[in-house]
């Protein structure tokens, strides 16, 4: 046999392995595992909480383990006052010329016989220490390194740990995060176990400690992917946010990338919550190392993704008896991971949970989703400009609605199909402002609003661009991390996914306390936000460049008519033609009874929609050198 020959065959030999992988891909049925019945169960009973804790961490681990090259496990269990989630979203790619219509399923209700089946995708399980609360974060993250199922310690008869490692499929436990009898393996004394370095004096940093210094150091898991979600903890208070508040089912996309996981508080002039006597700021100092560890592995050049929030009401703020608001906290997570290159993708309380992202990964979106700008020959034609191009105020008020806050993937799986349903949508222009990074674990929800626009829906970037994080803290000199400038980095990763979604405008840009953006960081801005930005430390107006800047207004946490009331008084006293307003979650009829009042107060103030008030207010802007140049209080 000649050469030519030997390797033509085996060409071909791998690509009809290939083709055949392909199809098993595509062709393999789906796993549907219906978790329903736990809606019924109480957060008063001891047993069922566990019980939802240990199914839900082992199915989420099972999933991004699985599901990482392709979509095999889907779960149902998300619901909320709207709408029973998972199921929404199955049942609407289900439909004919769907994504999923084709697809065969088969169904389970228990979650060992889903193990069972699945078994040869993975390599065994974690075991992490049901008294020592952090390892269940440590064990999400070696699960997703590892390829393992995360499983509590709990030899009882009944337990997840009895039915799958010590009975049933006998899973190998390939990482102990606790002794073999049940003893803590994390003491917050002496040397921690398995690395040379000394306790933090803390039983709930240790673990993370370990962490790093297993994995991390040795650039064994991912510096993209990083997820902030509770701990076990959450057992011992379930009554404080909706059950589904845990978020385990948030783990599967972050263990398919083999994020690090973490639960630890922002504050470094206290100690946490959840553990009084360890020394003064422990957490912080293990957050800021598995930030830093995380830009060098990414050398710098990449922006880490983390999914989480501070889970205010179970930890770290006065309702969980500390010393910081809420807010505060939420800002200050902000600004530390901001200074590490790290944004975050905010699945807070509320609408937190999401499930099956790691499934919905793979769905397939449009290379591009493009929107039209405004020309000179519709502003004029709409009575906006006159026949030589200046704009025509005429004692009109022109005002925008922030149409948020979309800066969750959870958010937009939960809430947004009820508001989107909404019978008045569509009779409003109406500003949705959306993080375009969302595509990563909810490129369905994106894709279908897309196509389901009307003419009145526009679309703009949420806060801060593509993932919340504060720009001012990306700046050099930085303060917290001391590392180079950012600016670059953030550019780079967010030009793609406005070129993507069509975006020119960025709705809003929370400061908080991080310092404003200076001439270097609005050229990063304009150099993908071109149309307009809205941040909060700026003057009121300013033009850089040809990019318009306003000011951000104030939230409308009122209802309809007592916000109208407001609006209209704030504008009466503005001293610009042009207001900005922002509303969290508010549906298209209550944007509707709000104008409707508006109009009969002072019919003289205009919603616009985004185009024509941004355009407008650019053109208006190179018409007043005083406003261009921020000098409008």
């Amino acid at each position: 046999m000649t050469r030519k020959l030997l390797l033509t065959i085996i060409a071909m030999t791998l690509n009809t392995l290939l083709f055949a992988a392909n199809q098993q891909k595509t062709t393999e049925p789906i796993a549907y595992l219906d978790l329903s019945y736990m809606w019924n169960y109480s957060p008063d009973s001891q047993t069922q909480v566990n019980e939802i804790w240990d199914i839900l961490h082992c199915v989420a681990t099972l999933q991004g383990v699985v599901n990482r090259n392709a979509p095999h496990i889907y779960i149902n269990y998300v619901k909320n006052e709207f709408m029973e989630v998972d199921r929404y979203w199955w049942d609407l790619y289900r439909q004919k010329g769907k994504w999923l219509n084709r697809r065969d399923t088969v169904y389970y209700n228990d979650i060992v016989k889903l193990t069972e089946d699945y078994k040869k995708k993975i390599r065994g399980a974690v075991v992490y220490d049901t008294n020592v609360a952090s390892t269940s974060c440590v064990a999400s993250a070696v699960a997703g390194i590892e390829d393992l199922i995360a499983i509590r310690y709990d030899t009882s008869e009944g337990s997840l740990y009895n039915r799958l490692i010590m009975n049933g499929p006998k899973l190998k436990v390939k990482v102990w995060l606790v002794n073999r009898d049940g003893t803590s393996m994390f003491t917050g004394q002496g040397q921690i176990p398995q690395t040379d370095r000394p306790s933090t004096g803390s039983i709930k940093n240790d673990p993370y400690i370990w962490f790093i210094s297993n994995y991390m150091k040795r650039n064994r898991c991912s510096g993209e992917y990083g997820a902030y979600y509770l701990d076990q903890y959450w057992k011992q208070s379930p009554h404080s946010a909706p059950i589904n508040a845990h978020c385990l089912t948030n783990h599967d996309f972050f263990v398919s990338h083999r994020a690090f996981f973490f639960d630890l508080s922002p504050w470094a002039d206290e100690s946490a919550t959840d553990e009084k006597a360890q020394p003064v700021g422990s957490d912080f100092s293990t957050l800021t190392e598995m930030l830093s560890e995380a830009y060098r592995i990414n050398r710098g050049k990449k922006i880490c993704h983390i999914g989480g929030f501070p889970a205010w009401a179970y930890k770290y703020t006065r309702h969980a008896g500390g010393s910081h608001e809420d807010v505060a906290t939420e800002w200050e997570f902000s600004r530390i991971i901001s200074a590490y290159n790290t944004f975050k993708d905010a699945d807070a309380i509320g609408y937190g949970a999401l499930a099956n992202a790691s499934f919905w990964q793979h769905y397939p979106t449009a290379k591009q989703y493009p929107q039209k700008w405004i020309t000179d020959e519709e502003l004029q034609h709409l009575g906006y400009l006159d026949d030589k191009g200046h704009v025509r105020i005429e004692g009109r008020k022109f005002i925008i609605f922030y149409v948020g806050d979309y800066d969750s993937s959870a958010w937009i799986t939960s809430v947004l199909p009820h508001l989107w349903k909404d019978p008045e949508r569509g009779k409003l222009p109406l500003m949705w402002c959306i993080s375009p990074v969302l595509e990563r674990r909810a490129p369905m929800v994106m894709d279908y609003i897309r196509r389901t626009a009307s003419p009145n829906d526009y679309f703009a970037a949420a806060d801060n661009g593509a993932g919340y994080l504060m720009p001012g803290m990306l700046q050099a000199p930085r303060e917290l991390s001391g590392l180079p400038d950012g600016l670059d980095a953030w550019t780079r990763h967010c030009r793609p996914y406005y070129k993507k979604w069509g975006l020119t405008i960025t709705g809003f840009v929370i400061d908080g306390q991080a310092p404003g953006l200076t001439d270097k960081g609005l050229e990063c801005y304009a150099s993908f936000s071109p149309n307009g930005i809205v941040p909060q430390k700026t003057p009121r107006t300013r033009l850089f460049g040809n990019m318009p800047i306003l000011r951000a207004g104030s939230d409308l946490v009122q209802t309809p008519e007592q916000n109208a009331n407001f609006i209209v008084q704030d504008m009466q006293h503005s001293p610009i033609p042009f207001g900005w307003y922002r509303d969290i979650l508010k549906s298209p009829s209550w944007h509707k009874q709000m104008m409707n009042k508006i109009a009969e107060i002072d019919p003289s103030i205009e919603l616009l929609d985004a185009p024509t008030f941004f355009e407008l207010y650019r053109r208006w802007l190179r018409e007043h050198p005083e406003a261009a140049n921020g000098k409008i209080e």
